[in-house]
């Protein structure tokens, strides 16, 4: 009896195509036939959650040159429907959660229909002195992660990507990278929010007395240490609820260099999370295409974007639709009558 990727391959291969003529399509087929156990696989209701949370160390201005304040603006932006992620997501029936993780704001407008409030604190604490969060607030963000996407899961969604916003976060990321993989704090950190020459050189020697302070290269397999260490709320509970999104069998759509670095923690709880994961894009963001590289993947698409947001992911789950439909609707050499290669 043929496993089921070997059916999946040859389901692919008697499409009425070339053999391997929609590449990366096809990868996503197999992909997601596999995550899915069915020839048959299908993306249903899919969903983008857009994690927020302040972070400390912006407050000192040492690492973003947008103010603190920005994080909270954007939320409401998100909840009015302006920003790029509702854009991309408006046009593809992406339906968009967001999340307030640990903003250093009260929002006061009630329960929107899509907007969650799962406030961890008021913002992490400046790492440069003490830890961002203690590790009960890190385990705390991780298990509301998972209930976020049990949630919505259970309403018929198995498709799901998470976006982030949070002024300074790139710096958490960076800091989260630079312990997990081994490269240095100057190979991980990039200019964020647009930072210039000299800001970046100021937020790379900030970050590395960070590194040192909290001596983060002792902390490569302690996730829930590192995380209290350096983490953002949105980056503990994005991490959360890619592990449970893996356990529920869904399709996970990956964005950028501060969802990877959420990933990265996830990975090192359970590396089995990576099995779930298309990863949509390789971000401007300087240290993404080292974080790809270390964990062995290809982004679908490379488009120089560095927004957060969850953009990349929205602009890809489109891409794994028409994966998914080729695989299903498409009809074989067989059933259209066609005579195959000689």
């Amino acid at each position: 009896m043929p496993t089921l990727k070997e059916q999946l391959l040859q389901k692919i291969n008697s499409k009425t195509k070339p053999l391997g003529a929609l590449g990366r399509l096809e990868e996503i087929a197999l992909q997601a036939g596999m995550i899915q156990k069915s020839l048959t696989p299908v993306i249903l209701s899919p969903h983008l959650v857009v994690f927020a949370g302040d972070h400390g160390i912006a407050a000192t201005g040492l690492v973003n040159p947008y103010p603190q304040a920005v994080t909270a603006q954007m939320v409401l932006n998100f909840i009015n429907g302006g920003a790029a992620i509702n854009v991309f997501c408006l046009q593809n029936d992406i339906r968009l959660k967001v999340v307030d993780a640990g903003v250093n704001h009260d929002f006061e407008r009630g329960p929107a229909e899509d907007f969650i409030n799962a406030k961890i604190g008021w913002g992490t604490r400046n790492y440069l002195v003490e830890p961002a969060m203690t590790e009960e607030q890190a385990g705390k963000a991780i298990e509301k992660g998972k209930e976020i996407v049990k949630d919505i899961q259970v309403k018929n969604c198995n498709c799901i990507g998470f976006g982030e916003m949070g002024i300074g976060n790139t710096s958490a990321a960076a800091l989260i990278m630079s312990a997990i993989t081994g490269f240095g704090v100057e190979e991980c950190t990039g200019r964020g929010t647009g930072c210039n020459e000299e800001q970046l050189e100021i937020k790379i020697r900030t970050l590395q007395k960070v590194y040192d302070f909290h001596q983060l290269f002792q902390l490569k397999n302690q996730p829930m240490r590192l995380l209290s260490k350096v983490g953002g709320f949105e980056i503990a509970m994005m991490a959360g609820a890619f592990l449970k999104a893996a356990e529920l069998k869904m399709v996970i759509v990956v964005d950028g260099f501060i969802a990877g670095s959420a990933l990265l923690i996830a990975r090192a709880i359970d590396e089995r999370v990576l099995e779930n994961c298309i990863f949509a894009h390789t971000s401007g963001e300087k240290g993404h295409e080292k974080m790809l590289a270390y964990l062995g993947v290809r982004p679908l698409l490379n488009l120089g974007m560095r927004l957060g947001e969850g953009t990349g992911a929205a602009l890809a789950i489109p891409l794994i639709q028409s994966a998914v439909n080729f695989l299903v609707e498409m009809a074989s050499f067989e059933s259209a009558g066609i005579t195959k290669k000689m």
